[in-house]
């Protein structure tokens, strides 16, 4: 399919009290992947995103949205249609990690501003960080990093490690090893994609490992998860957040039941703007909103405070803006580092059945204002 999907919205220019008015014409577009078994990860984004477009009530914002099918090279030719053609301001949008770092380096090149809802790959932290480039989700090491300290506090000693071949695969295990006390039993990067993990469960098996960390997002997971529990291995998983979000838990069922994962987010944080949030979303899409959703949710309203202080035409005005991060986030304590990633919480969550549906509870915080790795080697 080489079509795009594309959608238009601009809300209404009505001002909120307690901010200063500027609501210049603001144009963000929007790739994200909206088919492929990637999907529920970019409409979950794009939905989260859009609710809190359609909330706003100080801003003239309007979104170009996208399908980049997670192809590079789809991603790349709509990021060119939307700046040449479509003449927008702002992006956002992607979930991989191998799509951004085909993507955002071209866009800050190209003079734009780009503000990631997911993908923190390591590269544009450090060295590669760029006034133009926020991420306001995670650099891709931190939950991993969290999920690191949880299986200190545990007391396992000696982990087997899977994920993807991919940017936030190796990040993902990257992250891990930096703050695990204990011994790899084996370390595995699998094909981005895969479906079949027969062979790497035989590994897990024979490999004497006391624990299994494994970062496999989307339809892998799912496939992981009912092969791994099929196989009555009863070593405990550790995964993030990404490896157990509401879609994978709807597929997964019972064999996800208990299972812990790290998350700087959950729908049960007990704070106004949050809870809000929850039942704003439930109501509009009749489902539980995911970690994506909640991501897309705080990208926009991040983009409204920015439009209610800055006009994009002073680009210094509005970075300061968005740098400034005057909004309420539904993860409550949110602010930027001096490589424009996040300092936030990050919580161990517990995989639980509520009546009919799977879902996840926050058990405690494992990290307090969180530093990503590589904001020492960025020169901003």
């Amino acid at each position: 399919m080489n079509k795009f999907t594309k959608f238009l919205v601009t809300t209404a220019m009505i001002s909120l009290p307690m901010l200063p008015v500027f609501a210049d014409e603001l144009k963000v577009g929007l790739i994200t992947t909206l088919s492929g078994s990637g999907a529920a990860l970019g409409i979950d984004v794009r939905d989260g995103f859009m609710l809190a477009i359609g909330q706003a009530k100080n801003s003239e914002i309007s979104v170009v949205i996208e399908d980049d099918q997670r192809k590079p090279h789809i991603a790349i030719q709509a990021a060119d249609k939307m700046i040449q053609s479509e003449k927008v301001d702002v992006l956002t949008g992607i979930i991989f990690s191998n799509l951004a770092m085909a993507v955002i380096p071209s866009v800050i090149g190209q003079g734009k501003l780009y503000l990631s809802p997911n993908a923190g790959p390591s590269a544009l932290a450090g060295k590669g960080c760029h006034a133009n480039y926020f991420n306001v989700s995670w650099q891709n090491d931190s939950l991993h990093e969290a999920a690191g300290s949880h299986a200190n506090s545990v007391g396992y000693k000696n982990s087997f490690i899977i994920a993807p071949n991919y940017p936030a695969g190796i990040d993902a295990l990257t992250g891990y090893k930096r703050t695990f006390e204990g011994e790899i039993a084996d370390e595995i990067t699998t094909k981005l994609g895969q479906a079949d993990y027969a062979g790497e469960i035989a590994q897990i098996r024979a490999s004497g490992a006391d624990s299994v960390y494994f970062f496999l997002p989307g339809g892998m997971g799912i496939s992981f998860i009912k092969q791994y529990a099929d196989s009555g291995i009863d070593l405990p998983l550790i995964g993030p957040a990404f490896s157990f979000d509401q879609t994978i838990l709807k597929a997964v069922g019972d064999a996800a039941l208990g299972v812990k994962n790290t998350s700087q987010w959950n729908k049960d944080l007990d704070t106004p703007v949050n809870q809000a949030f929850v039942a704003s979303f439930q109501e509009k899409y009749d489902r539980l909103p995911s970690l994506y959703a909640s991501q897309g949710f705080d990208v926009a309203n991040l983009l409204i405070s920015a439009n209610a202080k800055a006009s994009i035409d002073d680009m210094a005005s509005f970075q300061a803006a968005i740098k400034a991060a005057d909004f309420k986030s539904v993860r409550g304590n949110f602010k930027f580092g001096n490589n424009n990633h996040p300092i936030q919480d990050f919580y161990i969550r517990e995989v639980v059945k509520e009546g009919d549906i799977y879902t996840n509870k926050i058990l405690n915080k494992i990290v307090t204002d969180h530093v990503d790795f590589y904001a020492a080697q960025c020169k901003m």
